[in-house]
């Protein structure tokens, strides 16, 4: 009589078993702390390092008179000095804050113009067929092509400025967006319809949420956009009663030939640029990442 050999799929069973406890632990985040040295090393000093490099050939560039007339390359101390004085009379921050509210209000517009516009462009084939194109010539067009248009059509105001902005924002998030889309899975869309995600149910659960990195790196393109086309429509279509922006401040100090001026103005533009993305687009894209995996908190 045959004996029935029942060790072989207990052996197999355990194997399973350690293999699944295996890859849970390689699948594991151990949420520690970042050492401060780490930190220091890693996301401080670098960039630290960077901006004492500039400013040493900057001053380098001024002390050893490599540009022949002074007035053109202020130093640094001189850019400094103006800046520590517009703070003194209070017209620092009213500079700053008058160009980013500007800006982010009209990224804000763009956003709820430029998302449903992405998924209509994304979902239905003959609007894509339609405006697809358009929303890439439109993007590859520079933004400072709308100034003169929007003045004539709308004047010297704020509507002229949010019209520039959406003209520059709007297709860089659209096309974020159905880039994102077109990078789903049909399989993935498959699996939602059958589980009932159909209709606005499944672009908002099934859709938007698989095309998030698309559609942050379009987001982040769309806000570059908006803050260029700012800073082109401030430079260009000046007035006294929209006040006195970064795009107007770079203005005055050219037609004053006060290169301290403009270079306050360039270094103003450039910290917001920068602290925007640091404040809002960075740690959108890392939430995006480690969400999906893709990025692991040492």
């Amino acid at each position: 009589m045959a004996s029935t050999d029942t060790t072989t799929p207990a052996k197999d069973t355990g194997d399973l078993a350690g293999l699944e406890a295996g890859l849970d632990a390689l699948e594991t985040r151990h949420k520690t702390r970042t050492p401060f040295r780490q930190t220091l090393t890693e996301k401080i000093l670098p960039p630290a390092v960077a901006v004492l490099l500039v400013l040493a050939v900057w001053q380098a560039l001024v002390t050893f008179k490599v540009v022949d007339d002074p007035s053109r390359l202020p130093s640094p101390s001189d850019v400094g000095q103006v800046l520590h004085q517009a703070w003194l009379r209070g017209e620092l921050a009213g500079y700053v804050w008058t160009s980013v509210s500007r800006g982010l209000s009209g990224f804000l517009l763009a956003l709820l113009i430029g998302t449903p516009l992405g998924l209509l462009v994304a979902r239905v084939k003959v609007v894509r067929a339609a405006i697809g194109p358009i929303l890439s010539g439109l993007q590859s067009l520079p933004s400072v092509a709308w100034v003169p248009p929007a003045v004539i059509w709308l004047g010297l105001n704020n509507s002229m400025m949010y019209a520039v902005i959406l003209l520059g924002a709007v297709p860089s998030i659209a096309n974020g967006l159905v880039s994102g889309v077109d990078q789903i899975s049909p399989l993935f869309l498959r699996a939602g319809r059958t589980l009932g995600a159909t209709g606005l149910k499944g672009t908002w659960h099934i859709v938007l949420p698989a095309a998030l990195p698309g559609y942050v790196a379009g987001l982040k393109q769309g806000w570059a956009f908006s803050w260029r086309s700012l800073m082109a429509a401030e430079i260009i279509a000046s007035f006294p009663d929209l006040g006195v922006g970064l795009g107007q401040l770079l203005e005055n100090g050219r037609n004053a030939s006060d290169m301290a001026m403009v270079f306050e103005a360039i270094l103003l533009i450039l910290i917001v640029g920068i602290a925007i993305d640091l404040l809002l687009f960075s740690p959108l894209e890392r939430w995006v990442l480690r969400s999906r995996g893709l990025l692991v908190k040492s």
